[in-house]
């Protein structure tokens, strides 16, 4: 495990006292591996770090937009969901710092690997806020968080991609697009489905997801990318 210092110095943040910021980096696998670890785990932190990161984007898309308030809300979801949250999470380089088990450790790139890294910056915002207080936790949010925003908004990523993708096949090709399942593996409570979406009869793209939903989701975020749209 490498030396903290670095990691503050990539965060922009010098904590008062460090094991505040390494408790956020403590995964719950790890201490079933190590139960005389003398920290705990990051799941309270990460309770605290969320409402702080939630009430921060808040106050700034008050003070900076008149736009109504559900076009807020979408944009707020857009910039505080866990893919958002994975993506600013490993741009900081966070991974390489976590206490996780064995296994947990092996399982890179996976979707359990998403929420850990997700869980894990809410995290280190709970614990910025705790050891730095509020001026702290609001600029780091500002720096990683909110520089997101203009990007977002440029590529519509607060609507979601089936809506996205309708609106355009409907704009472009005159037509709704439909979803077909291709296959679906697995036991009943660990499915995975396939989906295809289909611009009348022609294939557009496909998706994979532990739900149909999922599935579709993805299928019409790969559509927009094919079709250039």
């Amino acid at each position: 495990m490498d030396d903290l210092k670095k990691l503050e110095q990539t965060l922009g943040v010098s904590f008062h006292d460090k094991d505040t910021l390494r408790q956020a980096l403590v995964h719950r696998s790890y201490l079933n591996e190590h139960p005389d670890f003398r920290l705990g785990h990051n799941e309270r932190l990460e309770f605290l770090g969320d409402a702080v990161l939630e009430l921060v984007v808040t106050e700034y898309l008050y003070q900076t937009y008149e736009n109504p308030e559900g076009e807020l809300t979408n944009w707020r979801a857009a910039l505080v969901n866990a893919d958002m949250m994975a993506e600013i999470c490993d741009s900081l380089t966070v991974e390489d710092y976590l206490y996780l088990s064995k296994g947990e450790a092996k399982d890179s790139g996976s979707k359990a690997r998403h929420y850990i890294l997700a869980n894990a910056i809410e995290a280190v915002i709970g614990a910025i806020y705790l050891d730095l207080g509020w001026d702290e936790a609001k600029d780091f949010i500002h720096r990683t968080v909110l520089v997101k925003l203009p990007g977002i908004l440029k590529d519509q990523l607060h609507i979601d991609p089936k809506s996205r993708f309708q609106e355009a096949a409907q704009e472009k090709a005159g037509v709704t697009p439909s979803y077909k399942v291709l296959s679906e593996e697995g036991p009943d409570h660990n499915k995975t489905f396939e989906i295809g979406v289909y611009i009348g009869k022609e294939l557009i793209a496909k998706g994979t997801g532990t739900s149909k939903h999922e599935a579709q989701v993805a299928a019409a975020a790969a559509a927009i990318v094919a079709k250039g749209w």
